[in-house]
């Protein structure tokens, strides 16, 4: 059922119960999305109120279950190329579902856009993005130039002799999730940027050599090696710290399912 004119730029937020109302208002604010809530959904059942929605937003997250959402779009869906995309997340705000449009409705964008507010982690299962096997993670000075930050990368992958073609995803600390130079360069290479927060390297220190220095300024031993483990599952440093014009790069490579 299409009903309405999709927004382009508009995301609209599903809240399948109201205990998720105060997740919604925070996703709402970040992502300047509209809410709905099922509990509005009047004489229509919470599933018919979804559809009628359904083609007024480009994006939806919806807050639930899996099986709801599966639930809730059957009938709707009819081409990757134009049906609306939809993430999912769990009321506890852990994981961000990429479930529908990865590509063309550009939910997997979205996914690490969730998961980067609330702390979470970004789920991605499009073969483009999990046949990569390379996470870089990156600590910098700020307002350190694209320049810089490219420069330091490739220096990286000349040392293990691999391509930026390899790189899956980039990871930073949340001090550093909205640094221009950074974003930039990630934009600019369509590579999605993990935020990892402090308090989640501060529990996991995973590094070969602390830093003083970021100890005393950012409250952690190391931002670069801890970030890129902490972005894979089975990930293995093949590349420590190495540091060049003020940015530290670290790589990753994430190990084969058994």
């Amino acid at each position: 059922m299409k009903v309405g004119k999709t927004n382009d730029d508009k995301i609209g937020i599903w809240a399948v119960r109201a205990q998720s109302k105060i997740l919604a208002k925070r996703l709402s604010k970040e992502l300047h999305g509209r809410i709905y809530l099922s509990e509005s959904a009047g004489k229509l059942t919470n599933r018919q109120a979804f559809a009628r929605s359904y083609h007024q937003c480009r994006r939806w997250v919806m807050i639930g279950t899996t099986g709801i959402a599966v639930r809730y779009l059957q009938g709707l869906t009819s081409d990757k190329k134009t049906d609306p995309a939809v993430v999912v997340v769990d009321e506890a705000g852990r994981f961000a579902i990429s479930l529908i449009g990865g590509h063309e409705g550009g939910a997997n964008r979205l996914a690490y856009r969730v998961a980067n507010i609330l702390g979470g982690s970004p789920v991605i299962t499009t073969a483009t993005e999990a046949l990569k096997p390379l996470v870089v993670g990156i600590g910098c000075r700020k307002n350190i130039s694209v320049l810089a930050i490219n420069q330091a990368v490739q220096s990286a992958l000349a040392s293990i002799s691999r391509d930026e073609e390899e790189i899956r995803e980039v990871a930073t600390i949340d001090l550093k999730a909205t640094e221009p130079g950074l974003l930039a360069w990630c934009e600019k290479r369509n590579l999605p940027l993990r935020v990892i927060p402090r308090e989640l390297i501060m529990a996991r220190p995973w590094v070969t050599e602390p830093s003083a220095w970021v100890k005393e300024n950012v409250g952690v031993d190391g931002v670069c090696e801890p970030c890129a483990l902490l972005a894979t599952y089975r990930g293995k440093l093949i590349v420590r710290k190495t540091n060049l014009n003020g940015v530290t790069v670290a790589m990753v490579e994430e190990g084969p399912c058994r």
